[in-house]
């Protein structure tokens, strides 16, 4: 079982930042469950899979200016299988336009469920 949320940073950190999505991919081999499920609202269904997941951020990432990325604004957090990160969005220097956070569900050394949490 992990002791630290390195999982959940590497998520944000290399896959949600990482515009390739080609390496992007390669990265959720090693960081989500092949089956991860992604809940980015509480009335949306759940995006399955990495090639799902893989095709939202490529989605997202062309709606943002290309010196957007995600950055933690304070420690992530593990407790047993669940572990929690703090983030913003934006260029860096500037405000965020987006903050949030992010729950996940480890499983077998892998992120089996990602829920988003937004906060503006």
């Amino acid at each position: 079982m992990a002791t630290t949320a390195k999982l959940l940073e590497d998520s944000l950190l290399v896959i949600w930042n990482d515009r390739d999505a080609d390496r992007r991919l390669e990265a959720m081999k090693k960081i989500y469950a092949p089956d991860i499920h992604f809940y980015e609202s509480n009335t949306g269904e759940a995006i399955v899979g990495h090639q799902a997941i893989n095709a939202l951020i490529s989605k997202l990432q062309t709606e943002w200016p290309i010196e957007f990325e995600f950055a933690l604004n304070k420690s992530s957090q593990v407790n047993h299988a669940t572990q929690i990160i703090f983030w913003n969005l934006g260029a860096q220097g500037a405000p965020p336009v987006a903050t949030g956070v992010d729950v996940a569900i480890t499983e077998n050394d892998f992120i089996k469920s990602l829920y988003l949490f937004l906060d503006i």
